[in-house]
């Protein structure tokens, strides 16, 4: 199977002046003052996330997997996915997805395979994420940081596969991961 590689085009959008509006150590946002593409005036306002976002997908050998609850305030909800988090942009992001998956589960893992990088909400904001396949597992105790209350699920991978489907799981990190991990098990990747 050929991959066809699509043109890009030239920025038709016009920056006129750039202000930070906003700052905190994990975003901050940027009001812009541009003309958009049909020449037209207006105001363009983008949220930069200071780390990397990292997922981890686990698998064991019973093709089981685990997954994180916590209530997400932006959402007012309580989300079951993938451990997942930021990832200092000066620290390689293997290392950080080691560290995420060792603080929320106490697992670590001695296979690791990047499976995705996709840009979340590339209307709005330019956080990147980078999701990893950890495999050829070891248990121990979790330390998850002070702010988070969470509860670690072990589940077969296809149950999470079908809530996924089902839309009982709506996290965009644990979506991508399992379908795409559901690609690599049937070997269309």
């Amino acid at each position: 199977m050929s991959t066809r590689i699509l043109p890009e085009k030239p920025n038709p959008w016009i920056t006129h002046s750039t202000e930070k509006i906003y700052d905190s150590p994990w975003i901050g946002v940027t009001k812009h003052d541009v003309t958009n593409p049909s020449g037209n005036p207006g105001t363009y306002s983008v949220v930069h996330f200071k780390n990397l976002a990292i997922g981890v997908i686990v698998l064991d050998e019973e093709q089981n997997t685990w997954l994180v609850g916590q209530h997400r305030y932006p959402i007012n909800q309580y989300s079951w996915e993938i451990p997942e988090g930021g990832g200092d942009r000066n620290v390689p992001p293997l290392d950080s997805a080691k560290r995420e998956l060792l603080e929320e589960t106490g697992i670590t893992a001695n296979k690791w395979t990047k499976i995705l990088e996709m840009h979340l909400s590339n209307s709005a904001s330019d956080e990147f994420c980078i999701l990893y396949l950890a495999e050829d597992l070891t248990f121990g105790a979790s330390h998850p940081e002070e702010d988070e209350q969470l509860e670690v699920a072990k589940l077969p991978f296809e149950e999470v596969y079908q809530m996924v489907n089902e839309g009982k799981i709506t996290d965009s990190l644990t979506v991508a991961a399992v379908l795409k991990v559901k690609l690599l098990l049937l070997g269309q990747e």
